[in-house]
Formats: C-alpha cells, sequence, structure tokens
C-alpha cells in the first residue's frame, strides 16, 4: 500500500543536494482500476501497477525488469512520458522526494513523502508550498497526457507557490 502526501515546492532546496537520478517513465495503460507505468533509471528498471487513489492511499505493485526489456517499453509509450531528476531531502525522520520535471513539464517541482498511515504526523521544511496531493493533474500519470506546459496560465502555479520558478 502506498500512502502519500504531495506538495509543490517554493523556491529551490534541491540545489543543496547535490546531484539528483534522471528518471524516465511512460504509461502502458491506464483505467479507474489501474495505471500501469514503465521507469527506467541508469541501468535499473521497473514495472509498476497502481491502484485507484482512495484519499492519499492506493495499493502498489513494483517489480524490477531487465533494462533493456524498460527501455523497449518506454518507447511503446511514444510521447506519454514523464521527464524528472529527483532528489532526496532528509528531515528530521522523513524523507521527502523532490521531483524536478524536465520537458513538458519543465517548470513543474513537486515533493513528496510516503507516510505509514494518513494521519501520520511528519516535520514539515519551510520549502513546502500548498498540498496538491487530492489534485488530479499533479498525477504523473496526467502530467503524461495533459503536461504541465498545457496548462492555462489560470490554472497553473503562481509565482508565490514557487514552482514556477511542482508529483
Amino acid at each position: 500500500m502506498e500512502i502519500e502526501r504531495k506538495f509543490r515546492v517554493r523556491g529551490a532546496p534541491w540545489r543543496r543536494l547535490g546531484a539528483g537520478v534522471a528518471l524516465s517513465q511512460g504509461y502502458l495503460g491506464s483505467n479507474s482500476r489501474a495505471v500501469v507505468r514503465v521507469r527506467v533509471t541508469g541501468e535499473k528498471a521497473w514495472l509498476t501497477v497502481k491502484g485507484p487513489t482512495i484519499g492519499i492511499s492506493r495499493a502498489e505493485f513494483e517489480y524490477g525488469i531487465p533494462h533493456d526489456e524498460g527501455v523497449a517499453l518506454l518507447e511503446l509509450c511514444g510521447d506519454q512520458r514523464v521527464e524528472k531528476t529527483r532528489y532526496i531531502w532528509r528531515e528530521a525522520d522523513a524523507s521527502f522526494e523532490i521531483d524536478v520535471f524536465e520537458g513538458r513539464n519543465s517548470g513543474l517541482v513537486v515533493a513528496e513523502i510516503e507516510l505509514d498511515y494518513p494521519e501520520q504526523a511528519f516535520v514539515r521544511p519551510d520549502w513546502l508550498a500548498e498540498e496538491v496531493s487530492h489534485e488530479a493533474r499533479y498525477r504523473n500519470s496526467e502530467l503524461s497526457i495533459r503536461p504541465y506546459s498545457e496548462w492555462s496560465s489560470d490554472s497553473s502555479p503562481d509565482a508565490a507557490g514557487g514552482s514556477s520558478s511542482p508529483s
């Protein structure tokens, strides 16, 4: 079970973390019951199946696959891909994944924290802006179809939110 909260990011805290990890992921199928994703990074690849989101929780099944098969599956996704660099920020007992999006989602920066249970408390860094956990457009699967670059100016994050200066 995956339980995560997602936030837009204010400023550029990841720049203090050194090199991040480049990720390329695509979506092989999606319906109201499941999303099937392939992800490639470096010499590793994974196939992931995620169930429907209920609140901030959903079933997640992830399997390591051979790198060359991951690359081949990624090619099947066409342009419905998400490219990003991931940074890990440790705060107290928590780890945040800061995703700096590239390509068609350039300018979007979000942070996620995985929790053990939905109401779990955590130390909130000052660079976390508003929570977007319940906004479907911030899901990577949605960003692969309707990228950040296509969001209208009235629905895109403003400069005060800092992500244009958030999955």
